[in-house]
């Protein structure tokens, strides 16, 4: 059974995680189908926000491994020298 959730689109400052399961719960009482429209299009609406948010810090997440990784790629291909 999932459980209640708040139907403000505000998502708060918290983890990546913590917009996932909230996002799966607003799926999961959706799902149920016992809501008033009302309730539905909040729940909707509140989706929409995390589900952006998870988006947004998956892109962050994304572009953090490209530099990390186009900065590790740049170090291995540095000339060997000798004198060492």
């Amino acid at each position: 059974m999932p459980k209640e959730i708040a139907a403000s689109p505000e998502v708060p400052e918290e983890t990546f995680e913590t917009w996932l399961d909230e996002l799966e719960n607003v799926v999961e009482n959706m799902e149920e189908g016992d809501l008033t429209l009302e309730r539905s299009l909040a729940l909707f609406e509140r989706g929409i926000a995390l589900s952006d948010r998870c988006q947004r810090a998956l892109h962050t997440a994304e572009q953090k491994v490209r530099i990390l990784t186009a900065n590790d790629a740049e170090a291995s291909l540095e000339p060997f020298s000798d004198d060492e």
